[in-house]
């Protein structure tokens, strides 16, 4: 691969039932492709596998960094939403393979009891993605996010705007 590639991902934007998100506090903040200060918190996302469906890719992660399973759809952001990496950042980032991330969006509510969320031993035993949660109004999620990311973010927002509670 070239470093002109963007990596396949997707994210989640978890609603409860008052219509806030789930929000996560990157639990590894020496990546500096994770993190920046004060902007540690992101919603759940990541890669797809190959020949994976990006939706059955989307149930996937949440499960590996939430445990969360007791979900239903609600929405599917219309697009990819990318960004690029700082180059310095893309050099070491995945062994320097992508200049960024191509990413599918999806919207579920949580329909189950919080206390399903358990992001410090995630299911199958995969490492904990974050150290902290908490549910948070979409709109503000931007300015939670690593500067590089917050378009996406932004476009989120846009796509998911009618179900939030803003």
């Amino acid at each position: 691969m070239k470093i002109s590639d963007y990596r396949p991902c997707v994210g989640v934007a978890l609603f409860n039932r008052a219509g806030l998100v789930f929000t996560g506090r990157r639990a590894n903040k020496a990546l500096r492709e994770h993190v920046a200060p004060g902007h540690e918190w992101q919603m759940p996302q990541g890669g797809i596998d190959k020949d994976e469906d990006p939706l059955k890719a989307a149930f996937r992660e949440l499960q590996e960094e939430t445990s969360v399973t007791t979900v239903s759809l609600l929405a599917e952001a219309p697009g990819w939403l990318t960004y690029e990496l700082p180059d310095d950042i893309a050099q070491e980032a995945w062994r320097g393979r992508y200049r960024g991330q191509r990413q599918k969006w999806f919207a579920f509510r949580f329909e189950g009891e919080e206390s399903e969320i358990n992001i410090l031993s995630p299911v199958g035993g995969h490492k904990a993605e974050f150290d902290a949660w908490r549910w948070e109004k979409l709109a503000n999620m931007p300015d939670l996010i690593i500067p590089f990311k917050r378009p996406v973010y932004e476009g989120v927002v846009s796509a998911f705007a009618h179900i939030a509670a803003l």
